[in-house]
């Protein structure tokens, strides 16, 4: 018997067969794909496509769902494309390419206009031949940790010496004043980055505004403005290292940047090593429960990898960030 392939959105009359299929990736989530946090419930999961949060694909062969494609529009301006999941997590390949072209057919005029950016997290890296034959491009990251117990991040942080600060530098803790520069600072030290490339608001002070709206809002964590730390120079801000909670435990640098001309002089390491010393404090006064700092930075980024080993983080893994430009 042939097979019949037909890729495209879910429907609620979908929503009973397709629960297996989601809850193998539930189940998978961690493990396989990396994710920091478990993903949705399938109630949470069914009640996110309802209010358009979040768009599902799935593949049907022979009228049964075997594979699906989550992607959302609604939280930055690109398509974020989430997770690629084959049933048991077998043929992902080749059911993949039917999701692929549904995804780009569905998205084509939203691309008109946004990049789509694909963090290819664990198990997702063999489908790097299939995506680049939709054109996406790629950069590589790796994910960095600093544990709170069970290493010895603490001991190799203590013994960062780095001295005191250049003549005419001092360090603050976050507060909304420095809101405006802070802006200047970020959309000056990523407008040509690798990030761009994938969050085209960097580009941008528009952009960057709502980068760090979100940021110190609470929408993508909780903000902590007490370890956030501003490097300044004759009192005017030059440096950042925002820092932000998930799940109560997982402390993450979201954004971390200096102006070009204070750039090369070791700062980077006093503005992280008083953010981090701020998030142990925290802990060890039983403030949050931390277990860790993550952040991310390019593979090839050599002297971003070097600072973050000399206060303490080691490197856990590294992934394909893809994108896919838009097409001027």
């Amino acid at each position: 018997m042939k097979t019949v392939f037909e890729a495209r959105l879910i429907r609620r009359e979908d929503y009973s067969s397709f629960e297996a299929i989601y809850n193998d990736f539930k189940d998978r989530a961690i493990e396989e794909y990396k994710f920091e946090l478990p993903p949705l419930d399938y109630k949470g999961f069914i009640n996110a496509i309802e209010k358009d949060l979040i768009k599902c694909i799935v593949l049907f062969e022979n009228s049964l769902p075997t594979a699906f494609l989550i992607y959302t529009t609604s939280i930055s301006e690109a398509v974020e494309l989430n997770i690629i999941h084959s049933y048991k997590m077998e043929n992902t390949q080749e059911r993949s390419r039917y999701l692929i072209d549904e995804f780009m057919a569905e998205t084509k005029q939203e691309r008109q206009n946004m990049v789509v950016c694909y963090p290819m997290l664990g198990a997702q890296k063999i489908l790097i031949n299939e995506i680049a034959q939709f054109g996406f491009k790629f950069v590589g990251i790796v994910v960095l940790r600093f544990m709170m117990n069970g290493t010895n991040s603490r001991e190799i942080l203590e013994m960062a010496d780095l001295g005191p600060l250049p003549e005419g530098y001092s360090m603050a803790e976050w507060n909304d004043d420095f809101y405006g520069d802070a802006v200047h600072i970020i959309h000056e030290a990523f407008e040509n980055s690798a990030d761009a490339l994938f969050d085209p608001r960097f580009k941008t002070d528009e952009g960057v505004r709502d980068i760090l709206t979100k940021i110190t809002g609470d929408v993508y964590a909780k903000f902590l403005p007490e370890a956030t730390t501003v490097l300044l120079y004759n009192d005017e801000p030059v440096g950042l290292c925002f820092m932000n909670l998930t799940d109560n435990s997982i402390a993450n640098i979201p954004i971390f940047g200096l102006t070009r001309e204070h750039q090369g002089k070791g700062l980077s390491k006093h503005l992280l090593k008083n953010s981090v010393n701020k998030l142990i404090e925290l802990c060890d006064n039983s403030v949050y429960p931390i277990t860790e700092v993550n952040t991310t930075t390019e593979t090839n980024n050599f002297q971003a990898l070097k600072m973050y080993r000399h206060i303490g983080f080691k490197e856990d893994y590294n992934y394909p960030q893809s994108y896919l430009p838009i097409k001027n």
